[in-house]
């Protein structure tokens, strides 16, 4: 979608930042969720998190393509790190229940 002209102010900016932060943790966390069925929980984490990185920066590259818009590292930044808090989130939950399995 090219980008309008017209400012939209910083509440606004922040709240698009935060929805492709909540968009990329929902992509590795559904990528993870489907892979877990075929290659076990553990397992599925790296491909889910390379899936949504490289997401990321082919949506980035794509930008580069579209009128008045701009790919960024930043930006790749922002999705890699709701990628990386689902990863972070799906690790720490499986721990926990592993530790109430063996206790």
């Amino acid at each position: 979608m090219p980008a309008g002209n017209e400012d939209h102010g910083t509440l606004a900016l922040v709240m698009r930042k935060l929805a492709h932060f909540g968009e990329y943790f929902a992509l590795t966390a559904l990528w993870w969720w489907a892979l877990r069925t075929h290659v076990g929980g553990r397992r599925a984490l790296l491909p889910a998190v390379a899936i949504a990185i490289g997401y990321a920066v082919t949506d980035e590259f794509h930008q580069t393509f579209v009128s008045g818009r701009t790919g960024t590292p930043r930006d790749v930044l922002i999705d890699a790190a709701g990628v990386l808090t689902a990863a972070w989130l799906i690790t720490r939950a499986r721990k926990r229940k592993r530790a109430t399995v063996a206790a």
